[in-house]
């Protein structure tokens, strides 16, 4: 979530200023380092999950293979922490940059982080709470909420935003650190990506490719009533 350019912050400032924003680099830097943890991750959870285009079973292989990895107690916590330090500093930088945000790129990267902030504390606090009551958190799990009326209607649109906005905020932070002949098409590429990902994904979710096999006893309805939230698993 960075809000302001770095060429903004590194217009001449008065002394008192100048150290303000020198203390506050480090939570930028820092920012920055758990995001690229993040975004590694949800790279190959994105890749897990549209290994479903190739059916319900190639997906549960590939999510059991990955998850002897992200799955380890060590892995686990560094990333949950990793994911709690991107949504807390992420909101700190977000209100810190409120009145200097100028331009559309910044505020584009302003509200796709904020989107995302909100969708990481309802999806995993989902998950984990699946998981606690006994629910393989799967391609099922996903899925549940686009075959359960009237709930498709808010569940499409929570993962299409999503990994739309994944697409510009990651664009967005690119832009400011690439030169001006590459930054723009680099950042139009990179929404495009999320756009079409996006798309791609919420259609497996609702059986476009064909049905997506929902395995647990009682079908999505019993799923989402075992993990207690409904509407946001």
């Amino acid at each position: 979530m960075q809000e302001v350019s770095p060429a903004a912050l590194s217009a001449p400032l008065p002394a008192p200023a100048r150290g303000v924003a020198h203390a506050r680099f480090p939570l930028r830097l820092l920012h920055r380092t758990s995001g690229l943890m993040v975004a590694l991750f949800v790279v190959v959870h994105l890749a897990g999950h549209l290994a479903g285009l190739a059916g319900a079973a190639a997906h549960q292989t590939v999510l059991d293979a990955l998850r002897v990895v992200y799955r380890q107690p060590v892995v686990e916590v560094l990333l949950l922490g990793c994911v709690a330090f991107q949504m807390g500093s992420g909101l700190v930088l977000l209100w810190r940059g409120h009145r200097q945000r100028r331009g559309a790129v910044a505020w584009l990267q302003a509200v796709s982080g904020a989107y995302l902030c909100v969708f990481l504390l309802v999806h995993v606090a989902a998950v984990l709470h699946g998981r606690s009551v006994g629910i393989d958190t799967n391609l099922q799990f996903a899925a549940a909420g686009m075959h359960t009326p009237p709930w498709q209607w808010f569940f499409g649109p929570y993962y299409f935003m999503a990994v739309t906005a994944i697409g510009a905020h990651v664009g967005c932070a690119l832009y400011w650190h690439l030169p001006e002949p590459v930054r723009g098409p680099v950042l139009a590429g990179s929404l495009l990506a999320g756009l079409v990902l996006g798309a791609g994904l919420v259609v497996m979710l609702a059986g476009g490719p064909g049905p997506v096999d929902l395995v647990l006893a009682g079908g999505p309805s019993a799923m989402l009533a075992g993990v207690g939230l409904k509407g946001l698993a």
